[in-house]
């Protein structure tokens, strides 16, 4: 939900401005903020996300990465050069 940090318990939408000193300039700024509010909850929802799978090379290039990590894992375990 977009605003739903600003309801009160009664369901009343709140929007507080205290950026300017003047009361009437405050009111207008709540205003436009609920202006933005509204716009934006009129937008659309994005399009869901199409799942993709990694491609041939990724997961040739990740099981190669992982084959180099695994040697030098065995390799220090080993004790080196000895």
């Amino acid at each position: 939900m977009l605003a739903a940090n600003r309801l009160s318990r009664e369901g009343e939408l709140v929007i507080v401005s205290q950026r300017y000193r003047s009361q009437p300039r405050n009111l207008d700024d709540a205003r436009e903020r609920l202006r933005e509010l509204l716009l934006e909850a009129l937008r659309p929802p994005p399009k869901p996300r199409r799942p993709t799978k990694p491609s041939r090379g990724a997961k040739e290039r990740r099981l190669s990465e992982k084959a180099r990590h695994s040697q030098k894992k065995q390799f220090r375990r080993a004790g080196g050069d000895d």
